[in-house]
């Protein structure tokens, strides 16, 4: 399945490293990636690919929220189904 991914954040060096990594370990392959910093906010969205994850979707959502806040960052994930159909004019 694929989702997507905004991650927020005081900017710094090696964010995207830090999200890369979380999403790597978890066999989670990144398809596209954003990124711009305004001002002194980083803010990134991705397409992901959580075919081949170990764990359930909401289990990695989870995850991904809780690691991200213990590098100060807002990580949010939901299926690119539902982030579509909430963005359809």
């Amino acid at each position: 399945m694929r989702a997507i991914v905004t991650v927020v954040g005081q900017d710094r060096v090696g964010i995207i490293a830090d999200v890369c990594s979380l999403l790597a370990n978890n066999k989670v392959n990144v398809l596209d990636i954003s990124q711009t910093v305004l001002q002194e906010y980083f803010t990134m969205i991705m397409l992901v690919d959580t075919a081949a994850a170990e764990m359930p979707f909401a289990q990695l959502v989870q995850y991904l929220r809780e690691e991200g806040e213990k590098i100060g960052l807002s990580i949010h994930v939901q299926r690119e189904d539902i982030f579509n159909a909430m963005h359809r004019i």
